[in-house]
């Protein structure tokens, strides 16, 4: 059995920093479309604050990207499609074969959470309809809804998810936030439209891919990039060119790192600094964001405003290659609002008017504003840098 590697925490921090497009020169010829291969699937959401999840993940690695351009970098010319990957995600197109794994169990359970109650008629008729006209969102089509909550979902809405589901149908973008649905036969390109590839190549394929993304990661890590089994991980791990290592302070547990991460572990380059998603691939994995950045950050969204301890969507501030603050991010008219700001130290203060600076004029907004900093000399001194730029 092969000695693992040996890794310093730093040494760690720097590999996954790099593997996420943090660290050295950003890949501007690759564009959006180079951030979405590098990283294998972008998290969608709903939530819309500074601007979409899924917008924020190439701003925070490439800067000023225009927003326009973004959308059109995931949608167009058949380069990517969205299924279920580590939550609703964004994928390149060359994935589509590797997903056949999950296409396939979804095909033998038979159902999802929703029973169609007629699925030869309201499948066949979903189908018909997408081969006449083309790309339709679930409203186009009939209606997502019953007239109740937001789970109570039409017979059309559940039969064209579970098209998507078994792979009959594919997302091609979205339009007001809802899907657009097409056929996959004429949305995915003929040379990738297959499910020949079995289950155990499926999953080696996307644990490789999970490590070359964090570019150092434990079984739990690998797992969970594209929500998979612990024992599926096991499975295939050998098989994957990911090489052992054992990275300190991270109590003993097995790691496997890049091969390519691994050789460029050590070497330097510009650290980005930028406010980052609470839904961006370096973070999204909250114990291994602990480990890799002591930073504990949660996600307080759907947590009772009075318990709030950092702010609705507190983004969390990366800078010299650390995680050192967080802002809580609202817009009003062509004004920034920082509703609530917390930094590390002193030495946050200027990362963070730089950080709020650049992503004011990202998306339009001409002044920026603190509203809340609960260290009065932070406070001051952050008021100052932004009225210095």
């Amino acid at each position: 059995m092969t000695k693992p590697v040996a890794l310093s925490a730093d040494d760690a921090r720097r590999t996954a920093l790099r593997a996420q497009g943090f660290l050295g020169a950003p890949d501007r010829r690759g564009g959006v479309r180079g951030v979405l291969r590098r990283l294998g699937a972008v998290q969608l959401d709903t939530i819309s604050v500074l601007a979409r999840s899924h917008e924020l993940i190439p701003y925070a690695r490439l800067g000023a990207v225009g927003r326009a351009a973004v959308e059109d970098a995931y949608w167009t010319e058949n380069h990517a499609f969205e299924y279920w990957s580590h939550a609703a995600c964004i994928l390149p197109i060359e994935e589509w074969p590797h997903f056949s794994f999950r296409r396939r169990a979804r095909r033998a359970r038979g159902h999802r959470w929703h029973v169609l109650q007629d699925a030869d008629r309201s499948t066949a008729a979903v189908l018909d309809r997408l081969k006449t006209d083309g790309p339709l969102t679930s409203t186009e089509l009939g209606g997502a809804k019953n007239g109740g909550p937001w789970w109570d979902w039409s017979e059309t809405k559940i039969a064209v998810e579970w098209l998507l589901d078994t792979g009959e149908v594919v997302c091609t973008r979205r339009r007001g936030w809802k899907r657009v649905y097409d056929l996959a036969e004429r949305a995915v390109p003929d040379t990738l439209f297959h499910d020949d590839i079995d289950d155990t190549e499926c999953l080696r394929r996307l644990v490789a891919q999970a490590g070359a993304a964090l570019g150092v990661a434990t079984r739990a890590d690998l797992a969970d990039y594209h929500r998979l089994k612990g024992e599926q991980v096991d499975s295939v791990i050998a098989d994957t060119g990911l090489v052992p290592v054992q990275v300190e302070g991270w109590g003993g547990k097995p790691a496997w790192a890049d091969p390519t991460a691994l050789a460029d572990a050590s070497r330097g380059g510009r650290h980005r600094t930028t406010l980052l998603s609470p839904f961006d691939s370096l973070i999204w994995d909250r114990p291994r964001t602990e480990r890799v950045f002591g930073f504990t950050h949660r996600l307080e969204a759907y947590v009772p405003k009075p318990q709030r301890i950092h702010g609705y969507f507190a983004m969390p501030l990366l800078a010299g290659g650390r995680l050192v603050g967080r802002a809580d991010p609202a817009r009003e008219g062509t004004t920034l609002i920082a509703r609530q700001v917390s930094l590390e130290s002193a030495r946050a203060v200027e990362p963070m008017a730089q950080a709020l600076r650049e992503a004011a004029a990202w998306v339009g907004c001409e002044e920026v504003r603190v509203e809340r900093l609960d260290d009065g000399k932070l406070a001051v001194a952050l008021t100052e840098a932004l009225a210095a730029s």
